[in-house]
């Protein structure tokens, strides 16, 4: 009997898919059910935007550039430049304006052929910075000593890229100062990680960069204090990798830095990290760096006149010796164009990604030309090997450490919540994401229309720019001549997740009764969530990448946030649904899971037409990611400049429609307890707060479609 069963099986599946000659046979040709399928690889979609996107910016950045040094305007453009770069960093007083430093020295130790003194010093009230200070022998060369300082990049200063040039610099008779940057390997940890505490400053419309280039800058201020240091002629600047990109931009803010020396730190930016897609540092990318104009190639031109020594290793795995070479040239040619081609040299050392014994010679030939004004001074012969390392306990300098990157953002976070710009709110999230006129309905490929019970469900494909195709789930009343109400959802987990399984949303559309007047469901995956979730890059084998990184920095950097994107994308999908004949656009509510809401609050905020918006499981507030310690959040959830004009629950406030909040979550996707949604979203007229999510939503959605 099992026999026979299975022959007929077997009959029946082999006559389905075999010869075409049989009238009902069926092939896989004709299954269409399904997404409809991409004009592109939806998993490399979002990314190849970002990288069109950059590359255009980058190439009218270059295009001004050089239509300026080609005119002879250069001083104007390098102004230009140098005063977009300050506004980005955010405020920083330093020379004449600084607050006081408070200096403390912490020891002093007798190294071979130079002593160090540590000292502690304040950058900003309360934040030390902790100076290793690296004096050259008396005997040998008399005070007051020339001075240079040497940000260290993603390392500690007690690591041999920054102690050997340190030493080496004291040994050819300059004062040396070594300092952490805020986290890294150094003392400065807590509050300070750049990877994690760098995104939050965003949202208070500064770069985490400021807190590297000000302390570097509170190093001049502090020489500038000691009798033994020579600032008649100015001083130097040189490190690697971070501590170069620090060199970098602290030579454009501060004429005593009379000579620099950024090392193994500057390409063209669209190879690196746009192209090669390197997980970046939110300090490398301020906000609207590309739209504002400023390639690496731009910084280092824009140091005009600082004579500029620009070094690079031939071996360097990460900055490429031939993206190297490239930048070189250009900014060799800018230098000439203004007829200061001796103040700019380019040095390829043998080595990697490192500062070498003879990078810090060359440096220290640099500054016998434009500091000492000694260019043919004998620098003594001795190498990496004649160099003792200090032991890092004698460098130590125990700074202060309740004072950081995450009390500083946090602590403006809540001067800004006291005091916004004054900015209409509705006004200020069109800004803040690039909505400018009516959103045009977007072009759909449609697929096959399914029946499901008494709903139709089709899938299709939104166009909202040349290069973007958004996915999409349509649910409808299959009644013939229906038109009614629907819901536009927009979920970070994928646009199926409420809907599979007999979800919320199936739930609310009632589709397996008969007689169901809706309402329709529209489903979206926003660009990189759902089936265009990016892919993983070579580079995300690194134990610090993360893909949320790269978008969000990348995109920040170009002016243009993905969360932004995303809210464009919701406005474009409520273009296209109030196209639709079943629609009726009067009743159309707009809402969302996670940072899905989110986009929904502020696709119901700049369109305000909208019947009613929701938000489930939705972020509470921006400014929690700065104030809470821990966040889960990914970084592209950071909205650029955000809390200068307003918070979510503002955004609230300022909607004219019925509104639900349901089930807000803390930075660490926590459910906020009632009295904690009361607090941050007061009762008023239209607006519903409450813990409970899916069942509110029903309840909410059916209550709006009735009136």
């Amino acid at each position: 009997m099992r026999i026979a069963w299975m022959t007929v099986f077997m009959t029946a599946v082999f006559g389905c898919i075999g010869s075409g000659a049989q009238e009902q046979a069926c092939t896989v040709d004709q299954f269409s059910l399904g997404p409809v399928p991409a004009a592109q690889d939806l998993r490399t979609m979002v990314r190849c935007h970002l990288v069109r996107q950059s590359c255009a910016l980058l190439e009218q950045a270059a295009a001004k550039r050089k239509a300026a040094f080609d005119a002879g305007a250069w001083q104007a453009w390098r102004d230009g430049v140098r005063q977009r770069v300050r506004a980005a960093l955010g405020e920083m007083r330093f020379g004449a304006d600084g607050p006081p430093l408070n200096v403390r020295a912490v020891s002093r130790h007798a190294l071979k052929g130079c002593a160090v003194e540590n000292v502690l010093f304040e950058s900003l009230p309360g934040w030390d910075v902790n100076a290793s200070v690296f004096l050259p022998d008396a005997a040998a060369f008399p005070p007051p000593w020339p001075a240079i300082v040497v940000p260290v990049g993603h390392s500690g200063k007690q690591m041999a890229d920054y102690q050997i040039p340190a030493q080496f610099f004291a040994r050819c008779g300059y004062v040396a100062v070594l300092f952490d940057p805020p986290g890294m390997a150094g003392e400065k940890q807590g509050g300070n990680d750049h990877f994690i505490d760098g995104v939050r400053c965003y949202l208070t419309g500064h770069s985490s960069n400021r807190y590297f280039v000000l302390d570097a800058l509170r190093c001049v201020d502090y020489l500038a204090t000691r009798p033994d240091v020579d600032m008649r002629h100015g001083v130097g600047m040189t490190g690697v990798s971070g501590g170069g990109t620090t060199t970098t931009f602290a030579a454009l803010l501060d004429e005593r830095i009379a000579a620099a020396g950024p090392a193994c730190c500057a390409v063209p930016t669209a190879c690196h990290p746009i192209i090669d897609v390197y997980a970046p540092c939110a300090e490398t990318l301020p906000w609207k760096r590309f739209a504002d104009g400023y390639d690496d190639v731009d910084l280092l031109a824009a140091a005009l006149p600082t004579p500029v020594l620009l070094m690079a290793g031939e071996r360097d795995e990460v900055f490429k010796i031939d993206w190297s070479n490239q930048i070189a040239a250009t900014v060799t040619e800018c230098f000439k164009k203004a007829q200061s081609p001796e103040r700019f040299r380019y040095f390829a050392d043998a080595g990697g990604h490192g500062y070498s014994v003879t990078m810090a010679r060359q440096f220290a030939l640099w500054m016998d030309r434009w500091i000492r004004d000694t260019p043919g001074r004998i620098i003594p012969e001795f190498g990496k090997d004649d160099i003792e390392l200090a032991d890092p306990k004698l460098l130590q300098c125990k700074p202060r450490l309740d004072v950081n990157m995450f009390t500083v953002n946090r602590d403006l976070a809540a001067v800004l919540h006291e005091k916004r710009s004054g900015l209409d709110v509705r006004e200020a999230a069109k800004q803040l994401c690039g909505v400018t006129g009516v959103p045009v309905v977007p072009t759909a490929r449609l697929g096959a229309k399914t029946l499901v019970w008494f709903h139709w469900l089709q899938e299709a494909m939104l166009q909202t720019e040349p290069d973007i195709e958004l996915p999409v789930s349509f649910l409808y009343p299959a009644r013939e001549g229906w038109k009614g109400g629907a819901v536009l959802y927009f979920d970070d987990r994928g646009r199926w997740s409420d809907l599979r399984g007999q979800g919320p949303l199936t739930v609310v559309t009632h589709f397996t009764e008969r007689d169901t007047d809706g309402p329709a469901i529209l489903t979206v995956d926003l660009r990189g969530w759902g089936d265009t979730a990016s892919a993983d890059m070579p580079y995300d084998l690194a134990g610090w990448a993360d893909r949320s990184r790269w978008t969000a920095y990348v995109s920040a950097a170009a002016g243009d946030p993905i969360l932004a994107m995303r809210i464009r994308d919701g406005l474009a999908a409520l273009a296209w649904l109030r196209s639709r004949g079943e629609i009726d656009p009067a009743r159309i509510v707009v809402g969302g899971h996670g940072m899905g809401g989110i986009v929904a609050l502020h696709v119901a905020a700049i369109d305000g037409q909208v019947a009613g918006a929701f938000s489930l499981s939705g972020l509470g507030s921006f400014e929690s990611l700065a104030a809470s310690e821990k966040y889960v959040w990914s970084h592209e959830d950071f909205l650029p400049g955000v809390l200068l004009h307003y918070d979510l629950p503002e955004l609230v406030n300022a909607l004219p429609m019925p509104v639900l909040i349901a089930n807000p979550l803390d930075a660490e996707k926590k459910p906020l307890d009632a009295e904690a949604v009361a607090k941050l979203y007061p009762p008023c007229d239209g607006l519903t707060a409450a813990q409970e999510s899916s069942g509110q939503m029903v309840r909410f959605v059916a209550g709006v479609m009735q009136k």
